[in-house]
């Protein structure tokens, strides 16, 4: 399993201002090593289909299911969703193993 940890903020001028703040953790299934392929595009469809997923059960615990949202990636270890018609951000931290 992998964590993340979740935190949904407001924004001022376009950068979290974190008058407020609301703060979850996500436990999601880590991709199974075992069933890698030869295929890099196959690997590689796997880990977005991974991170799909992630994205969709943190905008459900935020309550952002159905909002369209634009996605900043940091990387591994963070994204950083930015919903449209609202001054807030919902950031996405990888943490690890659980």
């Amino acid at each position: 399993m992998e964590k993340y940890n979740i935190e949904l903020t407001d924004t001022f001028g376009g950068e979290a201002n974190y008058s407020w703040v609301r703060r979850y953790s996500l436990l999601v299934p880590s991709i199974d090593p075992d069933t890698a392929t030869t295929s890099v595009m196959a690997d590689i469809r796997k880990r977005n289909s991974h991170a799909r997923m992630v994205i969709r059960k943190a905008k459900a615990l935020a309550g952002l299911t159905g909002i369209r949202c634009r996605k900043d990636s940091f990387g591994h270890d963070l994204l950083a969703l930015y919903p449209f018609g609202s001054c807030t951000v919902l950031f996405i931290t990888y943490d690890g193993e659980a």
